[in-house]
Order: structure tokens, then C-alpha cells, then sequence
């Protein structure tokens, strides 16, 4: 098999977009899985910029089929802006697959995510406020409408009426506020989008599933981080869904023995967006240097991340539940001209030195990190080709995070463009 699943290894923000239009531009599919458009990967080709949300990277390639699979909640409005902006570019939009089986993102969702964070106050998650949360608290709850439904008028209508209903309760019961959705409005804007979307739509369990078989190159695209998973993560700051390489079988309709290899996307320092404890974050010159030169924003909400150095021990979880077999080690080419570069290699919790990531946040919020100080180098490294042609500094940063995290890194990206990546080991072999 050729199977490669690509995930985040950290919170998120790592890079993810341009690796996975490195190895798209190999692959024959590529599948979105979990998630929704709350998601963004920003691809750099020949200096343009796409910035894309629920359409998987290997769209830019015109051969690629590009599935968006069951476990994904699926917003038509985003989806059809995504299809507008790649056609305005001449990208062919045609060999996009989208699953009959994935849930549908409605107006009342994003609504009733915004009223759910306005009342969480100081507690509030840092939502991106596109409704995912609640849709997958409708599909869980078994009350949520699927694309299949969305395809026979009758059968929408039928659905759609009754949840129109719950949701003005909730908005009026639990949030005070007067009755917002209106049936005959968003069925017809969902009749619309049914009719536009209809020849995307099918059972991509078989797509997947007929193309590992015939020994296809099929590549598993991530959104998000491990710590961002709904069981593994940072709880409660995480997303609805499972980022990380379990979450393809489920989310891709196929079986965990079909996926071959898993790509741990890591960055050469740490970032996050949102709330929660960050035992490595920078609250002074450096982290501001390291968001300056990294242009560390959020590709869908446009927000400051917070930064800080590498966290080893983040890495090595992510390794561990993801079974990661490769690194693509990405942003080398932020820390150059950093006199001191550190890793942090353990917590310290009071006296006891912690090796392993704990589920508690209260735990992890009483944790300092433990640092290993490296020197930096200077050295402009952005048009290196080869690993050996690296400063001796960072390709003995490169080294030791190997070492500490026990898994080969073979690919080094030294720049946003697609061609400023060393490769030290094809992925897809």
C-alpha cells in the first residue's frame, strides 16, 4: 500500500498545507477527514497564496482526486466561496468528491456557537465561531442532517423542520434571546446549495477504498493538531473531532490497517492559538521576534499566535498516539539569527521532573519547562537544496530532536515556497 496520513504533531499551525501539496503533487488521492472549515491550510505556488478550508490541498493538482470524507462537518455556503476563489485562478474544481455521509453545518449552528462562547466569559474556548462544535453535538446526539439527506427535498424538509424548532427553544429558553431561524429561509437557501453541490456528492468510502486497492498513492490530509483532539487533547481547548491518524479511519470510512505510514508535521518552535496552559510560551521580545519572523496568524481568524520554543515533550506524545513513522521538520528558516536557541526537554512540576504530557491542564499549568540550550546560527538558509549544506548549528538542532523524540525527521522545510524543502527520504516510496 501507499498510504501516507499527514498530522499535526503539535496545536495546529504547523505547516501541514505546504507538505501536503508537496506530496499531492505525488498523490492520486487526497482526503479531508475530520473537521470542518474552522480548519485552514495556506499553500505558496510559484508566490501565489491559496488559503483553503475544506477543499484538501491536492486540489492544485489537476489529476488529484479530492475527497471530503464522511467524518468532516460540512458548511455548502464556505465550500461554494472556496470553489469561487480556486475558478477565479482557472483551478479545476471537477475532481472533488464530497461524502453523502457527512453532517451539514446550518446557520443555527454558528449561531449557537457564538451564544454558547459569549456565555462562557473568562472560560471561554476561543472558538473560531463556524458552528463546528454544535454540529457535532447534533450528529453525536443523532438529531443532525447529512448530505444525503440534503439531496431529496421531501426528506430535508421533513428533518430540517423539527431541528428549526429545538433551536429557537434553546435560543429563547437557555440564552434569553428572541427566535432567530426561520424554516422557509434556510430550506430554500439549502435547496440551493443542494442543486450546486449535487455532482460533487458520493459514497467515498468506495472512492478511498477502490483506490487503495488498486495500489493508488493516497495521502490522508490533517487539519488541526494532536493537541487540539477531542480525547487526547488539551481538554477543554480542543476541536470537536479526532486530528490525529486514528481519526482517518473513522472519518475516512476505511480500516486502520490501510493506512501505511503517518506523518508527524512539527514546527521548530511551538505556537498555539486560543486558550489553555503553554509551558513553553514566550510572553516577551523573543516570542513577538519569533511571531514577527514566522508571520505567526491564523490563516482563518486572522489572530496573533502565541509562541514559544520547541517543546519536546509535546512531540514525543504526538509520536506516541499517532504512531508517527516520519517528521517534516517545518519554519527552520524562522529561528536563523537566534544567538541561543533552547528545547525543552521535560517539566518540572515542584520537585518532580515530568517526562510525559499530563491530561490534567491544572497539572499542566503548574509545570515550568526544562531547557537545553543550543547555539543558533546566522546564516541565510532559505535557498539550501541539501541537509549536508545546512550551518553545522542547525543541522545539530535538527539532530537532537531526533534524538529526543525518536523519530527520523526527512523532510526540512527552510522556506513557505513548495520548492524550498529538503528532502532527506521520499515519503511516498
Amino acid at each position: 500500500m501507499k498510504t501516507v496520513a499527514v498530522v499535526g504533531s503539535q496545536w495546529g499551525d504547523e505547516g501541514k498545507g505546504k507538505v501536503i501539496d508537496y506530496l499531492a503533487t505525488q498523490a492520486d488521492v487526497v482526503i479531508r477527514g475530520q473537521g470542518g472549515n474552522n480548519a485552514g491550510h495556506t499553500l505558496v505556488v510559484e508566490g501565489k497564496k491559496f488559503a483553503l478550508r475544506l477543499i484538501p490541498s491536492g486540489v492544485l493538482n489537476p489529476s488529484t482526486i479530492n475527497v471530503i470524507g464522511n467524518g468532516i462537518v460540512f458548511d455548502p455556503k464556505g465550500f461554494l466561496e472556496e470553489i469561487e476563489m480556486l475558478n477565479k485562478d482557472n483551478i479545476d474544481t471537477r475532481n472533488i468528491k464530497i461524502s453523502d455521509r457527512a453532517h451539514v453545518v446550518f446557520p443555527y449552528h454558528k449561531e449557537l456557537d457564538a451564544l454558547a462562547e459569549e456565555s462562557r466569559g473568562d472560560n471561554k474556548i476561543g472558538t473560531t465561531k463556524k458552528g463546528i462544535g454544535p454540529c457535532y453535538m447534533d450528529k453525536t446526539e443523532r438529531s443532525g442532517l447529512r448530505i444525503c439527506d440534503l439531496m431529496d427535498k421531501d426528506i430535508f424538509a421533513r428533518k430540517l423542520r423539527p431541528q428549526i424548532e429545538a433551536k429557537n427553544k434553546i435560543v429563547k429558553n437557555i440564552y434569553g434571546k428572541e427566535e432567530m431561524f426561520d424554516f422557509e429561509t434556510i430550506y430554500n437557501e439549502y435547496l440551493e446549495y443542494a442543486q450546486k453541490i449535487r455532482h460533487y456528492v458520493a459514497d467515498t468510502s468506495v472512492v478511498v477504498y477502490d483506490a487503495i486497492k488498486a495500489g493508488k498513492k493516497v495521502l490522508f490530509e490533517g487539519a488541526q493538531g494532536t493537541l487540539l483532539d477531542l480525547d487526547l487533547g488539551t481538554y477543554p481547548y480542543v476541536t470537536s473531532s479526532h486530528p490525529i491518524s486514528g481519526g482517518f479511519a473513522v472519518g475516512a470510512g476505511i480500516g486502520p490497517n490501510m493506512i501505511k505510514d503517518v506523518v508527524g508535521i512539527v514546527k521548530a518552535y511551538t505556537t498555539r492559538v486560543g486558550e489553555g496552559p503553554f509551558v513553553t510560551e514566550l510572553l516577551n521580545e523573543t516570542g513577538d521576534r519569533i511571531r514577527t519572523q514566522g508571520h505567526e496568524f491564523g490563516t482563518v481568524t486572522g489572530r496573533a499566535r502565541r509562541c514559544g520554543w520547541f517543546d519536546a515533550v509535546i512531540v514525543k506524545y504526538a509520536a506516541r498516539v499517532n504512531g508517527l513513522t516520519s517528521i517534516s521538520f517545518m519554519l527552520l528558516d524562522v529561528l536563523t539569527g537566534f544567538e541561543k536557541i533552547k528545547i525543552c526537554t521535560a517539566y518540572k512540576m515542584g520537585d518532580k521532573v515530568i517526562n510525559d504530557f499530563p491530561a490534567s491542564l491544572d497539572d499542566l499549568a503548574k509545570c515550568e519547562p526544562v531547557y537545553e540550550e543550543l547555539d543558533g546560527w546566522n546564516e541565510d538558509i532559505t535557498n539550501v537544496e541539501k541537509f549536508e549544506d545546512l550551518p553545522e548549528n542547525a543541522k545539530k538542532y535538527v539532530a537532537r530532536i531526533e534524538e529526543l523524540v525518536g523519530v527520523n525527521i526527512d523532510m526540512v522545510s527552510v522556506g513557505p515556497n513548495r520548492t524550498q524543502t529538503i528532502i532527506r527520504k521520499n515519503i511516498f516510496c
